[in-house]
């Protein structure tokens, strides 16, 4: 498999890798820069849409890291916050990678899909394909789990780390992104995790809050969490990868 991996990229030549910090794109930013040493080089867009603590995470590595700043949050298409949001988020992103890439003198900008991606509704995916991003997990054949076992042999500390969604993800399609309200989401999801909890999501309904945090949690949640700063009410949930609603199975 890493050998697949390392044609692909001694092919590109040279890359940009939009940087996320998750495990996905940190094994492809860690193999790529030991493959092609400084032609390669990872690149993290900050928003307000990006935890801190994400952040600071992210940039935790021993590989080169260079943040750019988006625009999406200046970009209505974005902040209407309709189900292409991500779309737009992606073009955001672009918009600073391509040019980057193209004065730094890299060939391509790459990023960390895998073959699970590619059965999904995914808008960026769409955007990729538009500004010709290449994706060299997938043309290597990697799913997700081919990554986490690779970054597990690798020594990557992120081999286990959950899934992450910007903050942005937990405004329901329909309601427009405010800062305020990513701002009031990420204070709660830290307070929440101050508390021990391991993956936690915050959904902004308005007044009201969907706390998730993992079903083996959900008993210590319900006995725990007795306020949360920014939220009139909220009610506490089991978290289901790829955000399918599940029923409230505890009002607080």
């Amino acid at each position: 498999m890493t050998t697949a991996l390392r044609r692909v990229l001694v092919e590109l030549g040279s890359v940009v890798v939009a940087y996320s910090g998750g495990v996905v794109s940190t094994y492809l930013a860690w193999f790529a820069h030991r493959t092609l040493g400084p032609h390669s080089l990872a690149v993290i867009a900050d928003s307000a849409s990006l935890p801190r603590r994400e952040l600071a995470d992210a940039l935790d590595v021993d590989f080169p890291v260079e943040v750019v700043r988006t625009d999406e949050f200046e970009r209505d298409e974005y902040l209407r916050n309709e189900p292409d949001r991500c779309f737009h988020c992606k073009q955001a992103l672009f918009d600073q990678l391509f040019p980057l890439a193209s004065t730094k003198g890299f060939a391509h900008v790459v990023l960390g899909t895998v073959t699970d991606d590619l059965g999904d509704v995914r808008p960026g995916l769409v955007s990729a394909k538009r500004r010709g991003a290449r994706q060299p997990l997938v043309e290597a054949g990697l799913s997700k789990a081919d990554v986490r076992r690779l970054a597990n042999e690798a020594g990557l500390r992120v081999w286990d780390k959950p899934q992450a969604a910007c903050l942005s993800s937990r405004i329901p399609h329909g309601t427009p992104v405010t800062i305020d309200a990513l701002r009031t989401v990420e204070e709660a999801e830290d307070a929440v995790r101050a508390l021990g909890f391991g993956l936690v999501r915050v959904r902004h309904l308005g007044d009201e809050a969907r706390v998730e945090v993992e079903p083996a949690e959900l008993e210590r949640a319900r006995a725990t969490i007795i306020e949360l700063a920014g939220f009139e009410r909220f009610t506490i949930a089991a978290y289901k990868q790829g955000g399918a609603k599940l029923p409230i199975l505890e009002t607080n």
